[in-house]
C-alpha cells in the first residue's frame, strides 16, 4: 500500500511554515512564508516533471499515497494526482508564493496572522484538488473557508463583516449540503455491499467503478446527492444566481484575498463537478445539463452586462469573472471533448489572467487610495510601464488571439457548437461584450488629459515598481506560453476529459427548451436592470467605488486596522 510521498509534501510544506511562523517573531513572517511558499510551488514543478501525460495515461491517477485513517467506516488518507488537478495544484503554488509576495507592503498589522491564515488556506486548496477520499476531500474544502474568512474579516475594507458574513453562509450552506450527499452515497454504497462493510465507501475510484459499471447508484439517490453538490459547487464557481457573494468579497477583500479568491478558490467548483459529480452522479449529470447549460448561458451574459456599467475598478473585474466561469460550466455541462477541455484551460487562463488583473488593482489602489474608473484618466502619461501591463492583461481577459483566454473560450464554443449552435451563438456574441467592457474600461483609465484626482497626487503617483513586475511576470510568461502553445496543457489534461465523459456516458447533443432558453433571458434581462437600477450615480458613484475617508482610511482597510 502506498505511503506519503511528494503529494503530502506539497500539502503540508504550507502547514509547517504556519507552524514555523507562529513561533518565531513577526519581522520573520514574511520570509518564512514565502519560503514555504516556494518550496510547495518547487516540488509542484517536480511533479510535473514526473507526470507521465498523454493519451489515457494523463486520466489514471499518479503518485497515490494512501494510509488507513478510521478504518471503522472505511476512510483512508488518500491523495493522487492526474492532469486535471496537476494542472490546478500547480496554479494554486504559483499564485500562493505570488500573492504572500505582494501582501510585503500592503500588510502592515498582525502580520503573523495573516501569513499563517495564508499557508493554511493553501493546505486546504492544494488537498481539494489531490485528495480522493471523499470524506477527505469535505475537510479540506471546509479547510479553505476558515482562512479565507479571517483574510476578509480582519484585513478587508469597510464592510468586510458585511462580505465576510455573506461569503460563509452561502458557502456553509453548500458545504453542509454536500456533506449529507457524501454520507448518503457512501451508505447507499455500503448497502450495495454488505460482506465488505464500509471498505472503499468513501474512495473515489470505487465509488467511480460502481457508479459506472455496475448499474451505478439509485435514480433518486442520483437526483438527490447531484442536486446538493451541484449547490455547494454552483455556489463556489460561482453560477448564477448564486454568484452574490463574490463582488461584496472581493471588494472588501485584501489585493492578496482577491487574487486567490478569484485565481483558485472559484476553481475549486468547476473541479468538483467534473471530478465528483460527472464520475459519480452520470445519469443525474445527464438529467440536470439542459438548465446548468441556461443558467451558464445566463451568467455570461448578466456579468457582462453588469461589468460594463460599473463604475470600479475591482467589481468590474469581479462581475468579469461571473461571466467568464459561465464558460467554464458551459464547457463541462455540454459533454463534448473539446468543451470539457477549452472549460479546463479556461480555469487556468481565468486564475492566470485575472489574477493578475486584481494585482494591478492594488497597484493603482495603494497609490491612489481610490479605485473609481472616472477619477483614472490619463494614467498612461503618468505610469506608462504600469499601463503597458495592464493593458497586456486587458487585452488577454478580452480573448486576443494568442493568448491563453482565447483558446479556453474558442475549445468552448467549438464544442458547444457540436452539442447546440444555438448556445454557441450565444455565448459567441457574448464574448463582443467582453471585448467591450475591458476596452471601455482600459481606454477610460489610460488616455486623454490627466484628471484633476491624479493630478492632485503629484509625486506620489509612481509606475509600478520591481517587485510589483516581479508578482505580473511569471503570470504574463504563462499566458503567453499557453496561448501560443496551448498543447501543452490539452495534453497534460486529455486523459481526465476522455475519463470523465467516459464516466458520464456521453457524446449526443444536449436539447434544450427554446421556452427554457426565452425564459433564461428574460431573467437576464430583469436581473440586469435590477442590478443597474440599484448602481449609485453622480457623487455617491465615488464614494461607492472609492474611498470617502481618505488615503489614510484607505492604507487602514489594505492592512486591517
Amino acid at each position: 500500500m502506498p505511503g506519503i510521498g511528494i503529494l503530502s509534501v506539497i500539502t503540508f510544506v504550507p502547514l509547517v511554515g504556519a507552524l514555523v511562523v507562529a513561533l518565531f517573531p513577526a519581522r520573520y513572517a514574511r520570509p518564512i512564508a514565502l519560503a514555504a511558499a516556494l518550496l510547495a510551488w518547487l516540488a509542484s514543478l517536480l511533479l510535473v516533471v514526473g507526470f507521465a501525460s498523454g493519451g489515457e495515461r494523463g486520466g489514471l491517477f499518479q503518485f497515490v499515497e494512501e494510509v488507513s485513517w478510521i478504518p471503522l467506516f472505511g476512510i483512508e488518507y488518500k491523495l493522487g494526482v492526474d492532469g486535471l488537478s496537476l494542472a490546478l495544484v500547480v496554479l494554486t503554488t504559483t499564485l500562493t508564493w505570488i500573492s504572500i509576495l505582494a501582501s510585503f507592503k500592503p500588510i502592515q498589522t498582525r502580520i503573523k496572522e495573516y501569513m499563517i491564515s495564508f499557508l493554511i488556506l493553501e493546505v486546504g486548496m492544494t488537498g481539494v484538488f489531490l485528495a480522493l477520499d471523499a470524506f477527505l476531500f469535505y475537510i479540506f474544502w471546509e479547510i479553505v473557508l476558515v482562512p479565507m474568512y479571517l483574510i476578509i474579516g480582519i484585513w478587508g475594507g469597510a464592510n468586510r463583516i458585511y462580505a465576510t458574513i455573506k461569503f460563509v453562509l452561502y458557502t456553509l450552506v453548500g458545504s453542509l449540503l454536500m456533506l449529507v450527499a457524501i454520507l448518503a452515497t457512501a451508505f447507499a454504497f455500503q448497502s450495495s455491499h454488505p460482506d465488505t462493510g464500509w471498505v472503499g465507501a468513501f474512495d473515489f475510484e470505487t465509488l467511480r467503478q460502481y457508479a459506472t459499471t455496475s448499474g451505478g447508484f439509485d435514480p433518486t439517490l442520483q437526483l438527490l446527492a447531484f442536486a446538493a453538490f451541484f449547490l455547494a459547487f454552483a455556489i463556489k464557481v460561482p453560477m448564477f444566481p448564486f454568484h452574490t457573494w463574490l463582488p461584496d468579497a472581493h471588494v472588501e477583500a485584501p489585493t492578496a484575498g482577491s487574487v486567490i479568491l478569484a485565481g483558485v478558490l472559484l476553481k475549486l467548483g468547476g473541479y468538483g463537478f467534473i471530478r465528483w459529480t460527472l464520475s459519480l452522479y452520470p445519469d443525474a449529470a445527464q438529467t440536470f445539463a439542459g438548465p446548468i447549460i441556461v443558467l451558464s448561458l445566463i451568467a455570461i451574459i448578466y456579468g457582462a452586462v453588469v461589468a460594463l456599467v460599473q463604475p470600479d475598478l475591482k467589481k468590474l473585474v469581479a462581475y468579469s469573472s461571473v461571466s467568464h466561469m459561465g464558460f467554464v460550466t458551459l464547457g463541462i455541462f455540454v459533454f463534448q471533448p473539446q468543451a470539457m477541455a477549452g472549460a479546463i484551460l479556461q480555469m487556468i487562463s481565468h486564475g492566470l489572467i485575472t489574477g493578475a488583473l486584481f494585482l494591478l488593482v492594488g497597484v493603482i489602489y495603494e497609490r491612489t487610495h481610490d479605485r473609481t474608473i472616472a477619477k483614472m484618466g490619463g494614467l498612461a502619461g503618468r505610469t506608462p510601464v504600469y499601463m503597458a501591463i495592464f493593458g497586456f492583461f486587458a487585452f488577454a481577459s478580452a480573448g486576443l488571439p494568442g493568448l491563453s483566454g482565447f483558446v479556453g473560450e474558442f475549445l468552448t464554443l467549438l464544442g458547444t457548437f457540436a452539442a447546440n449552435p444555438w448556445a454557441a451563438a450565444i455565448a459567441a456574441f457574448v464574448m463582443i461584450l467582453g471585448a467591450a467592457y475591458l476596452l471601455w474600461m482600459f481606454q477610460r483609465i489610460a488616455f486623454g488629459e490627466v484628471s484633476p484626482f491624479l493630478a492632485g497626487l503629484g509625486h506620489h503617483l509612481t509606475d509600478i515598481s520591481p517587485v510589483e513586475i516581479l508578482t505580473l511576470a511569471p503570470l504574463g510568461a504563462l499566458v503567453v506560453v499557453f496561448g501560443l502553445f496551448p498543447g501543452i496543457l490539452l495534453t497534460l489534461i486529455d486523459g481526465t476529459v476522455t475519463t470523465s465523459l467516459r464516466d458520464a456516458g456521453t457524446g449526443t447533443a444536449i436539447a434544450i427548451d427554446p421556452l427554457v432558453v426565452a425564459l433564461g433571458l428574460g431573467i437576464v434581462a430583469a436581473a440586469i436592470v435590477a442590478r443597474i437600477a440599484t448602481l449609485p450615480t453622480g457623487p455617491r458613484a465615488d464614494a461607492a467605488a472609492g474611498s470617502p475617508a481618505g488615503p489614510a482610511s484607505a492604507a487602514s482597510a489594505e492592512s486591517g486596522t
